[in-house]
Protein backbone atom coordinates (compact mmCIF):
# COMPACT_ATOMS: atom_id res chain seq x y z
CA UNK A 1 0.00 0.00 0.00
CA UNK A 2 1.41 2.98 -1.43
CA UNK A 3 2.32 5.92 2.30
CA UNK A 4 0.75 9.14 2.33
CA UNK A 5 -0.55 11.38 4.70
CA UNK A 6 -3.58 9.58 4.33
CA UNK A 7 -2.41 6.02 5.08
CA UNK A 8 0.20 6.76 7.93
CA UNK A 9 0.18 6.88 11.19
CA UNK A 10 2.23 9.93 11.91
CA UNK A 11 4.44 10.57 14.64
CA UNK A 12 6.03 14.21 15.23
CA UNK A 13 9.18 14.92 16.94
CA UNK A 14 7.37 14.99 20.38
CA UNK A 15 6.24 11.76 19.64
CA UNK A 16 2.14 12.38 19.44
CA UNK A 17 -0.16 11.80 16.33
CA UNK A 18 -0.64 14.34 13.29
CA UNK A 19 -4.14 15.86 12.84
CA UNK A 20 -5.31 14.89 9.19
CA UNK A 21 -6.97 18.34 7.96
CA UNK A 22 -9.93 19.41 6.30
CA UNK A 23 -10.39 22.17 3.81
CA UNK A 24 -13.80 24.37 4.94
CA UNK A 25 -15.23 25.98 2.30
CA UNK A 26 -18.01 28.35 2.02
CA UNK A 27 -21.59 28.15 0.06
CA UNK A 28 -19.76 28.88 -2.90
CA UNK A 29 -16.45 26.52 -2.55
CA UNK A 30 -14.34 29.28 -1.67
CA UNK A 31 -12.00 28.39 1.31
CA UNK A 32 -12.34 29.78 4.86
CA UNK A 33 -10.01 27.55 6.92
CA UNK A 34 -9.29 24.08 8.07
CA UNK A 35 -10.06 21.81 10.38
CA UNK A 36 -9.18 18.67 12.20
CA UNK A 37 -11.14 15.39 10.13
CA UNK A 38 -13.19 13.97 12.71
CA UNK A 39 -13.97 17.38 14.13
CA UNK A 40 -15.33 18.42 11.37
CA UNK A 41 -18.07 15.20 10.78
CA UNK A 42 -19.40 15.47 14.57
CA UNK A 43 -22.64 17.31 14.50
CA UNK A 44 -23.64 19.57 13.32
CA UNK A 45 -20.87 19.38 10.72
CA UNK A 46 -18.79 21.84 9.01
CA UNK A 47 -18.99 22.33 5.52
CA UNK A 48 -15.81 21.02 4.29
CA UNK A 49 -13.96 20.63 0.48
CA UNK A 50 -14.91 16.62 -0.80
CA UNK A 51 -14.54 14.47 -3.98
CA UNK A 52 -16.15 11.57 -5.52
CA UNK A 53 -15.21 9.27 -8.05
CA UNK A 54 -16.61 7.17 -10.77
CA UNK A 55 -15.69 4.66 -12.63
CA UNK A 56 -17.20 2.02 -15.21
CA UNK A 57 -15.46 -0.53 -16.93
CA UNK A 58 -15.65 -1.07 -21.04
CA UNK A 59 -19.64 -2.42 -20.68
CA UNK A 60 -20.50 0.45 -19.19
CA UNK A 61 -20.27 -0.66 -15.44
CA UNK A 62 -20.21 1.41 -12.16
CA UNK A 63 -17.12 0.00 -10.25
CA UNK A 64 -18.64 0.28 -6.92
CA UNK A 65 -16.67 -0.45 -3.35
CA UNK A 66 -17.97 -1.44 0.18
CA UNK A 67 -16.07 0.18 2.95
CA UNK A 68 -14.15 -1.64 4.74
CA UNK A 69 -15.49 -2.40 8.17
CA UNK A 70 -12.62 -0.98 10.45
CA UNK A 71 -13.48 2.35 8.71
CA UNK A 72 -14.79 4.98 11.59
CA UNK A 73 -17.38 6.48 9.69
CA UNK A 74 -20.17 4.41 7.40
CA UNK A 75 -18.14 1.59 8.44
CA UNK A 76 -19.40 -1.81 5.88
CA UNK A 77 -21.79 0.18 3.60
CA UNK A 78 -21.51 0.17 -0.35
CA UNK A 79 -20.83 3.41 -2.36
CA UNK A 80 -19.24 5.00 -5.31
CA UNK A 81 -15.56 4.05 -6.59
CA UNK A 82 -14.07 6.50 -4.35
CA UNK A 83 -14.70 9.47 -2.21
CA UNK A 84 -12.51 11.71 -0.04
CA UNK A 85 -11.10 14.75 0.89
CA UNK A 86 -8.59 16.98 -0.48
CA UNK A 87 -5.95 17.53 1.90
CA UNK A 88 -5.78 21.87 2.08
CA UNK A 89 -4.49 23.45 -0.50
CA UNK A 90 -4.88 19.99 -2.94
CA UNK A 91 -6.05 19.81 -6.48
CA UNK A 92 -9.73 17.72 -5.92
CA UNK A 93 -8.29 16.33 -9.06
CA UNK A 94 -5.05 15.45 -7.62
CA UNK A 95 -6.48 13.94 -4.48
CA UNK A 96 -9.27 11.68 -6.75
CA UNK A 97 -6.88 10.35 -8.52
CA UNK A 98 -4.25 9.84 -5.96
CA UNK A 99 -7.36 8.65 -3.62
CA UNK A 100 -8.53 5.90 -6.17
CA UNK A 101 -4.82 4.45 -6.51
CA UNK A 102 -4.64 3.86 -2.62
CA UNK A 103 -7.52 2.56 -2.16
CA UNK A 104 -8.02 0.49 -5.10
CA UNK A 105 -5.04 0.38 -6.69
CA UNK A 106 -6.09 1.65 -9.82
CA UNK A 107 -5.25 4.88 -11.90
CA UNK A 108 -8.32 6.13 -13.96
CA UNK A 109 -8.06 6.48 -17.23
CA UNK A 110 -9.81 9.72 -18.89
CA UNK A 111 -10.89 11.17 -15.61
CA UNK A 112 -13.33 13.79 -16.24
CA UNK A 113 -14.93 16.62 -13.96
CA UNK A 114 -18.98 16.13 -13.61
CA UNK A 115 -19.75 19.15 -11.57
CA UNK A 116 -19.89 19.51 -7.95
CA UNK A 117 -22.76 19.33 -5.79
CA UNK A 118 -23.83 20.62 -1.60
CA UNK A 119 -25.43 18.33 0.93
CA UNK A 120 -25.91 17.75 4.40
CA UNK A 121 -26.32 14.20 5.22
CA UNK A 122 -26.20 12.74 8.60
CA UNK A 123 -25.19 8.93 9.15
CA UNK A 124 -27.80 7.64 11.42
CA UNK A 125 -25.60 4.88 12.50
CA UNK A 126 -22.43 6.90 13.03
CA UNK A 127 -23.97 9.82 14.43
CA UNK A 128 -21.66 11.81 12.09
CA UNK A 129 -22.67 14.44 9.79
CA UNK A 130 -21.85 14.99 5.98
CA UNK A 131 -21.69 18.70 5.61
CA UNK A 132 -20.43 18.51 1.86
CA UNK A 133 -18.82 20.71 -1.17
CA UNK A 134 -18.21 17.74 -3.21
CA UNK A 135 -16.35 17.91 -6.89
CA UNK A 136 -17.34 14.83 -8.89
CA UNK A 137 -15.51 13.13 -11.28
CA UNK A 138 -16.30 10.33 -13.97
CA UNK A 139 -13.45 8.10 -15.59
CA UNK A 140 -12.61 4.47 -16.96
CA UNK A 141 -10.93 1.37 -15.46
CA UNK A 142 -9.16 -0.46 -17.42
CA UNK A 143 -7.50 -3.17 -14.94
CA UNK A 144 -8.14 -5.23 -12.08
CA UNK A 145 -8.60 -3.55 -8.87
CA UNK A 146 -6.24 -4.18 -5.99
CA UNK A 147 -8.00 -2.78 -2.92
CA UNK A 148 -6.01 -1.93 -0.07
CA UNK A 149 -7.96 -4.41 2.61
CA UNK A 150 -7.81 -1.71 5.26
CA UNK A 151 -9.44 1.19 2.91
CA UNK A 152 -12.08 -1.71 0.80
CA UNK A 153 -14.38 -4.68 1.81
CA UNK A 154 -15.42 -5.71 -1.67
CA UNK A 155 -15.64 -4.40 -5.01
CA UNK A 156 -18.46 -4.95 -7.44
CA UNK A 157 -19.00 -3.95 -10.82
CA UNK A 158 -23.23 -3.40 -11.43
CA UNK A 159 -24.86 -2.17 -14.26
CA UNK A 160 -28.23 0.29 -13.87
CA UNK A 161 -30.45 -2.59 -12.94
CA UNK A 162 -27.74 -4.83 -10.44
CA UNK A 163 -27.40 -1.49 -8.73
CA UNK A 164 -31.33 -0.85 -8.42
CA UNK A 165 -31.06 -4.72 -6.90
CA UNK A 166 -28.65 -4.19 -4.49
CA UNK A 167 -29.63 -0.81 -3.25
CA UNK A 168 -33.03 -2.13 -2.49
CA UNK A 169 -31.31 -4.85 -0.34
CA UNK A 170 -27.70 -3.43 0.40
CA UNK A 171 -27.03 -0.41 3.17
CA UNK A 172 -25.45 2.28 1.07
CA UNK A 173 -23.78 5.09 2.19
CA UNK A 174 -25.92 8.16 3.01
CA UNK A 175 -24.22 10.67 0.43
CA UNK A 176 -24.24 7.81 -2.86
CA UNK A 177 -27.57 8.55 -4.53
CA UNK A 178 -26.90 12.16 -3.97
CA UNK A 179 -23.60 11.79 -5.70
CA UNK A 180 -24.93 9.73 -8.17
CA UNK A 181 -27.71 11.93 -9.73
CA UNK A 182 -25.57 14.87 -9.43
CA UNK A 183 -22.96 13.19 -11.29
CA UNK A 184 -25.83 11.49 -13.87
CA UNK A 185 -25.31 13.53 -16.92
CA UNK A 186 -21.17 13.24 -17.33
CA UNK A 187 -22.04 9.78 -16.48
CA UNK A 188 -24.33 9.41 -19.75
CA UNK A 189 -21.89 11.37 -21.73
CA UNK A 190 -19.21 8.94 -20.84
CA UNK A 191 -20.89 5.84 -21.14
CA UNK A 192 -23.17 6.73 -24.22
CA UNK A 193 -26.92 5.47 -24.58
CA UNK A 194 -26.44 1.82 -24.49
CA UNK A 195 -25.16 1.55 -21.26
CA UNK A 196 -28.71 2.73 -19.65
CA UNK A 197 -27.33 5.17 -16.95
Amino acid sequence: MPITPATATHSSSNGTVDAILLELVDENGMTVGTAEKLAAHQPPGQLHRAFSVFLFDERGRLLLQQRALGKYHSPGVWSNTCCGHPYPGEAPFAAAARRTYEELGVSPSLLAEAGTVRYNHPDPASGLVEQEYNHLYVGLVQSPPRPDAEEVGATAFVTPTELAERHAKDTFSAWFMTVLDAARPAVRELTGPSAGW
